[in-house]
């Protein structure tokens, strides 16, 4: 554990970006849990597209995640994210090496 994911010590569910199966339904892998950060926070940031959007949540991670996946604050074994209130999708990741560039702090902005 580094000083970076000391205080991951929430239980996140995370579904990974959803892939097109042969109907040309958009599905979703099985939820996977992880730990994390979650903060609840309405913030300006620049999106993926250039334009200006207001976040719902900050939740910091100690691995990458896919900006078009999606997460939960808790445990859910439910097969779309949409399906489950309070999931919210990734609409941006940010990951920035520490000083000594020995580790990343990893960033969601949903």
């Amino acid at each position: 554990m580094t000083m970076l994911t000391r205080n991951h010590n929430q239980t996140i569910t995370y579904w990974d970006t959803p892939v097109t199966d042969k109907f040309g339904a958009r599905t979703f892998a099985t939820p996977e849990q992880i730990t994390g950060r979650w903060e609840d926070r309405t913030d300006l940031f620049i999106d993926s597209t250039g334009r200006e959007s207001v976040s719902k949540a900050f939740v910091f991670v100690g691995q990458d995640l896919d900006s078009e996946g999606w997460l939960f604050l808790g445990t859910s074994s439910e097969a779309n994210p949409k399906d489950v209130d309070g999931a919210l999708e990734i609409r941006q990741f940010i990951k920035t090496p520490n000083l000594k560039a020995t580790d990343f702090e990893r960033k969601a902005i949903l």
